[in-house]
């Protein structure tokens, strides 16, 4: 792991990718039902919620093995919500 800005950087990019395609989805289909677009975008905001605190716990015994869990559960997350957004 390089760095906990870098973690942090990671997590800002990938969930507002998965943010931004969401609306772009939403653009390129006015007629659909946008609720199915609005669920996803506020998983991925539970989502940058949880990793965040998870960043800033302060009880951690294992600092590399925690950060390394927080990199997994961002790239596990990240994969469903892009499988959900391209179920469209």
């Amino acid at each position: 792991m390089a760095t906990i800005r870098d973690l942090k950087k990671d997590i800002n990019h990938v969930l507002g990718e998965i943010i931004e395609m969401a609306l772009d989805w939403e653009k390129e289909h006015p007629e659909a039902d946008k609720n199915i677009a609005t669920a996803i975008i506020d998983e991925a905001i539970s989502t940058y919620d949880v990793l965040s605190a998870k960043i800033y716990q302060k009880d951690v015994k294992n600092k590399k093995g925690h950060f390394r869990a927080i990199q997994d559960e961002l790239a596990e997350k990240g994969t469903a919500l892009i499988e959900k957004i391209n179920g469209l």
